[in-house]
């Protein structure tokens, strides 16, 4: 079943409960029918025998009732029975057998009783009798009065046959109906599914025809066509990222070449042999670094950076960060300032957390100028790291993208670079569970803030940083 075209499961589906559906009504019909004629039989039968009880103790006879008008002939009749059973008087449809049997005489003389036969005309047709306790003059008697259900059957068996011809009429029909609009409806579909072949890497712009139709089909185009943007958006994305990582490489990979040649081919002395491959060097822990943060984005976009969660103490990790740039600080004549309280405690990888603080003060000391903070202060359940310089702050362009990748501060920052440094810082704070933010300080210079988780059960404490 699972095998065939929607389609036709639909029209499956549709067949069985139109099947169930006329097969119920038919039998409630039929039901309520044969229970109206009874109904409507026991009430005639009343009727006739009050009738024929006024004939018959008025001094009249069944037998002479020959107008039809009480008793018509083949469809009804009547009897007069004796206490004892014996037959008074009858219809002549009748012979002297009576209708009822001495048990039926005595319950019919106490009240009226309805009693079934199988047959009583002679044509082996059933009837239903009424038998009605009467005075007849002085004595007492039974009158039953009966009439053939003959009618009855008779329109049971139309009716019969006629739901036996309109039910399967009306279900083939229905049938009909039902497979033509399910066609219909997946009419939508299947063009979309049409369409959705056609797309590929090279039509990325495609998209999916969304019908008008208000339903379940429109809102299913809809959110299918969002995934195409979204997957768009993706593969633009990545596809970016592949060509700016092919850019950046492209650059120390022909500086390596050229050093290497150099050294190779035109090195005269070996002070000439050391400088190129010095050179060399220096452009090959370039590559390294490169190819690294790339790995580290790619992970990131993966949601597979690797952590080793930790308790970490803030002083000694902004401390271990000025260590590793304080010499590239005294040579530019600048200094490295560290504030934070002793009480404060995060959770995080100590390493990925000194790549961070590490990228942003390579960017102060490479874009800034005049003293670089580090500073630390707890705001509720986070904590705060803060990297500040004094020199001429972000453009306000730059603020936006700030932490897209291979996106660099060109004007009023200058400097080579992949534009890496703040997409990874972005990385590792998230991947942290926290954020990062950029933006210029009001008395000129640059910072970075990451919000980090705190350690729990770390004390409150605050430290603020003054740009003057």
């Amino acid at each position: 079943m699972k095998r065939l075209p929607i389609r036709l499961r639909v029209a499956a589906a549709f067949a069985v409960a139109m099947a169930l559906v006329l097969t119920a009504t038919g039998a409630y019909v039929y039901a309520k029918l044969g229970s109206d004629l009874n109904h409507s039989l026991d009430q005639d039968l009343r009727v006739r025998s009050d009738d024929l009880s006024a004939l018959v103790t008025g001094g009249g006879s069944l037998t002479r009732e020959s107008s039809g008008r009480l008793v018509e002939h083949g469809e009804s009749f009547g009897q007069v029975i004796d206490p004892r059973g014996g037959v008074i008087d009858a219809s002549r449809t009748l012979g002297s057998r009576p209708l009822l049997d001495r048990g039926e005489v005595r319950r019919a003389l106490r009240r009226s009783i309805f009693v079934d036969r199988p047959s009583v005309t002679g044509r082996n047709e059933p009837a239903r009798v009424l038998a009605t306790p009467i005075a007849r003059g002085v004595r007492r008697a039974v009158l039953a009065v009966g009439a053939t259900r003959e009618n009855r059957a008779e329109a049971l068996r139309s009716l019969r046959t006629e739901l036996l011809i309109a039910g399967p009429v009306a279900l083939i029909v229905a049938v009909g109906l039902g497979y033509v609009l399910a066609g219909t409806g997946l009419r939508a579909v299947e063009a979309m599914r049409r369409r959705a072949e056609e797309i590929s890497a090279d039509r990325p712009g495609a998209r999916l025809p969304v019908p008008a139709t208000g339903d379940e089909l429109e809102r299913l185009g809809t959110t299918l066509n969002e995934m195409l943007a979204r997957l768009q958006l993706a593969l633009d994305r990545e596809r970016d990222f592949v060509a700016e990582a092919g850019h950046e490489l492209r650059t120390p990979l022909a500086l390596l070449r050229a050093e290497l040649d150099f050294a190779l081919h035109h090195a005269e002395s070996e002070q000439e042999l050391r400088e190129a491959l010095r050179e060399a060097s220096a452009e090959t822990d370039r590559l390294v670094q490169l190819a690294g943060d790339l790995l580290l984005i790619a992970s990131s976009d993966r949601g597979g950076l690797a952590l080793r969660l930790d308790t970490v103490r803030v002083r000694d990790l902004l401390d271990s960060v000025r260590n590793r740039f304080a010499w590239r600080a005294t040579e530019d004549g600048r200094s490295i300032d560290v504030e934070a309280m002793d009480e404060l405690r995060l959770t995080g990888d100590r390493l990925r957390l000194e790549q961070a603080l590490g990228n942003l003060v390579d960017n102060a000391l490479r874009h800034g100028g005049g003293r670089v903070a580090l500073a630390a202060s707890q705001a509720g359940a986070d904590v705060e790291l803060l990297v500040a310089d004094q020199g001429g702050g972000f453009p306000k362009a730059f603020l936006s993208h700030a932490f897209d990748r291979f996106s660099s501060a060109d004007a009023g920052r200058s400097g080579s670079g992949a534009g890496l440094g703040l997409s990874i810082v972005d990385a590792i704070a998230r991947a942290h569970g926290g954020s990062a933010d950029a933006a210029n300080r009001p008395g000129g210079g640059a910072e970075v803030r990451l919000s980090l988780p705190a350690a729990a059960g770390v004390t409150t404490a605050t430290s603020s940083f003054s740009s003057s």
